[in-house]
């Protein structure tokens, strides 16, 4: 006894079926932009002084035969970089809140992606293609 063919609906039906790695464009897009901010952040505490604050650091000690490392003095953060970073990180966190919120997860669950299945979708997020600021393709067209 054979299974009869699927009917035209049910393969329809099979070929639409849900993918939630399959990510709007304005999701695509938030998550790109956060990627781009966290890096811009990086890079200005990599450029900035280790405080924020004025501080007069401390030496390097060496106490029961550990080595605690010192920190040399710092002027701290001129007022103009403190303004650019602090706009920084509030873009950031707009745009994250946006991207943990945004509908999409919502559609997610209501297809029943739950579980470890949507973390697995919204790790994904943050490698799919146009949501990272540079990709391998990127770097070699460059190269």
């Amino acid at each position: 006894m054979s299974t009869p063919p699927p009917s035209p609906e049910q393969a329809s039906a099979e070929d639409q079926k849900f993918d939630p790695h399959d990510f709007p464009q304005n999701l695509r897009d938030a998550q790109r932009r956060a990627a781009e901010l966290y890096a811009e952040i990086r890079a200005a505490q990599k450029r900035l002084p280790w405080p924020r604050e004025p501080h007069e650091g401390w030496p390097e000690v060496t106490e029961r035969g550990r080595e605690r490392a010192g920190r040399e003095a710092s002027p701290g953060w001129p007022s103009a970089d403190a303004a650019a970073y602090d706009r920084l990180r509030a873009e950031l966190l707009e745009v994250t809140a946006y991207v943990h919120t945004h509908g999409w997860w919502k559609t997610c669950r209501d297809n029943g992606v739950q579980g470890a299945d949507l973390v697995a979708a919204r790790q994904a997020l943050k490698t799919a293609k146009g949501a990272v600021p540079l990709s391998r393709e990127d770097v070699e067209q460059t190269a």
